[in-house]
């Protein structure tokens, strides 16, 4: 039963104007003192239960929109003991990484949770940005990009429930949600050979999270078509810088009927010095891109990719979160419990860049 208050909280002799000092947001009590209503009244407006007036409550709601004023869900729902705050850590430099937040934010609205956002860069570590969402209190947290030490993973599985989104954990308690990437090379490597290609070159993605499983995976679809022969592995990465640098070695020691970079970034910076040093995509060479980022959907690019579908690897990390938030409301989970991995299967998308060779290889 909701408690009851007196209108006579009201203040019914004019009421002055009191100024909101500019260096802080206006807060309940503001409101209170400019409505001329007790912080009682006020509150009770503002949480939309029942206990005031009409007249009453269109005063505090406009005093309130005229302050700017803005309830803080946040701090009722730490008083209750819950944050319903998802955080994620990403790689600021890849571009599939905000595809993947971006289908995050949309999922965890949708069941009523907000999102903190922590980045790793050249100058900061995957182990601070966990700490962020730890300083956040996240009641859980999503992993995408480069991972935390496993000591460190571990401990954090003990704290709260983790997923891993597109590679696998190196903890068996981190749950993980991603794209069998092996399966993703073969369906590039298929679509090249469908079209008479013989001599391809994979651009691979050096010490990149998931690119042990890329080259394997390469390796293994060559092989199954007779091709091992004339399979090649060229060191790259995962930025634009690295799959530059792939092209001028390819174009100095002969170039392959078509390459397979580790990502769409590396391939970007190997469209680019290729248009640079006279090789033409895809009349001298194909390119086959990783991740089908919203750069490789670019009009003057429209790069064949393998797709990884970030929105629903998105969509199932936000769902086994919350699955592990309703069932241990704490954000705490047995450590005998073992992982749950979930594989979205990947799809080649065919664009511009890739063509039936001129002369077989």
């Amino acid at each position: 039963m909701p408690t009851a208050v007196n209108e006579t909280d009201a203040v019914t002799s004019e009421h002055s104007e009191p100024a909101v000092p500019a260096s802080r947001p206006p807060t309940l009590q503001d409101v209170a003192d400019r409505a001329g209503f007790s912080r009682a009244l006020v509150s009770i407006v503002i949480r939309g239960v029942p206990g005031a007036s009409e007249t009453t409550r269109q005063r505090v709601l406009e005093v309130a929109d005229q302050l700017g004023y803005r309830p803080d869900g946040r701090a009722r729902l730490l008083a209750a003991g819950r944050s319903k705050l998802i955080g994620v850590t990403l790689g600021l430099d890849n571009p599939f990484h905000s595809d993947v937040a971006a289908g995050i934010y949309q999922a965890a609205e949708a069941s009523g949770y907000q999102v903190v956002l922590s980045a790793v860069t050249a100058s900061r570590t995957a182990q601070q940005a966990v700490e962020t969402l730890l300083d956040y209190r996240c009641e859980a947290a999503v992993l995408v990009g480069p991972l935390v030490p496993v000591a460190s993973l571990l401990a954090l599985t003990e704290r709260l429930p983790v997923v891993v989104v597109g590679q696998s954990a190196r903890s068996r308690a981190a749950d993980v949600v991603r794209v069998p990437a092996a399966v993703g090379l073969g369906l590039a490597v298929d679509h090249l050979v469908s079209l008479g290609h013989r001599r391809i070159t994979h651009v691979d993605g050096g010490r990149a999270p998931g690119a042990v499983e890329r080259r394997t995976g390469f390796t293994s679809a060559m092989r199954r078509h007779g091709l091992a022969g004339t399979a090649t592995i060229v060191r790259g990465g995962g930025d634009e810088e690295a799959g530059a640098a792939a092209a001028r070695e390819l174009v100095d020691g002969g170039l392959p009927t078509a390459v397979i970079t580790y990502n769409d970034a590396c391939a970007v910076g190997l469209l680019d010095m290729f248009v640079r040093l006279g090789v033409t995509v895809p009349g001298d060479v194909s390119v086959v891109g990783y991740d089908d980022s919203k750069v490789a959907r670019l009009s003057y690019l429209r790069l064949t990719t393998v797709s990884q579908d970030g929105r629903r690897l998105a969509a199932v990390a936000v769902e086994r979160l919350i699955e592990r938030l309703d069932r241990q409301p704490d954000g705490r989970r047995a450590t005998s419990e073992l992982k749950r991995e979930v594989l979205v299967p990947p799809r080649l998308v065919v664009r511009a860049t890739t063509a039936a060779v001129r002369q077989p290889g």
